[in-house]
């Protein structure tokens, strides 16, 4: 099986810091790959290169065979890859359903109708659980449905590529098992590239995880093999060899 998406000497330089630094890459389709690191372990930088938000100073991505490295933001959703802020980007003055109705109409290619509209937009709800929020004015619900807000918009779009940056940041623990189920139905039609820093969250749900310290790779591997990788445990979870 080809990889959907990779990155090859991928690097971002903010003068002489080296936020990403010669990163290559590789992720299968229908993978949950977690990633996590440190604050300021280049997480964030690395998942904004992928979805085009920021330009690479190196390096090649490629996505579905293609070289996308070039390609503006707009133009990777069109491919398939949707990707939620950490900082929450949500249009506090519409409502949860005009939210998600604007991804919704950029999916619909042959036709606009209330009916097609309305049919995404209420299935994207009812999967993050808001369904019943989606009159509510975004600006007004609390910070971590805002949170599932963005997840919905983010399948509103039907993508190959879901990119979830700390995605339960502000969930209630009920809200967290929830979204670890939702995240494994989505697994099943889309792949899962998630930052995040709930470790009990990371082990449960990632087929692999990808280690960040200093723009660069760590360690790789399945939650089994990083739990026991004594350079993970100094840095990131505790215990380990001196």
């Amino acid at each position: 099986m080809m990889p959907l998406m990779t990155t090859k000497g991928l690097s971002r330089h903010f003068g002489g810091l080296r936020a990403v630094d010669n990163v290559d890459f590789a992720l299968m389709p229908g993978e949950i790959r977690a990633v996590i690191g440190p604050n300021g372990a280049g997480k964030t930088t690395f998942v904004s290169l992928v979805c085009g938000r920021i330009e690479p100073t190196a390096g090649m991505i490629v996505f579905d065979n293609a070289d996308i490295t070039n390609l503006p933001a707009h133009k990777r959703v069109r491919l398939g890859i949707a990707y939620t802020f950490q900082i929450t980007s949500i249009f506090a003055n519409l409502s949860a359903y005009e939210n998600v109705a604007l991804p919704v109409q950029r999916t619909l290619t042959d036709g606009r109708s209330k009916g097609q509209v309305h049919a995404g937009v209420m299935e994207a709800l009812e999967r993050v659980g808001l369904a019943d929020r989606a009159n509510v004015p975004a600006g007004q619900l609390a910070y971590g449905h805002q949170r599932l807000l963005e997840v919905a918009m983010g399948l509103a779009l039907k993508p190959r590529l879901l990119v979830l940056d700390e995605p339960t940041q502000g969930l209630a623990d009920s809200e967290i098992e929830n979204f670890i189920g939702l995240v494994r139905e989505i697994a099943s039609e889309a792949t899962l590239l998630i930052i995040e820093h709930n470790m009990p969250v990371v082990m449960e749900l990632a087929d692999r995880i990808t280690v960040f310290e200093a723009g660069r790779i760590l360690a790789e591997g399945t939650p089994e093999a990083i739990r026991s990788n004594a350079a993970v445990q100094r840095a990131y979870l505790g215990g380990g060899d001196d």
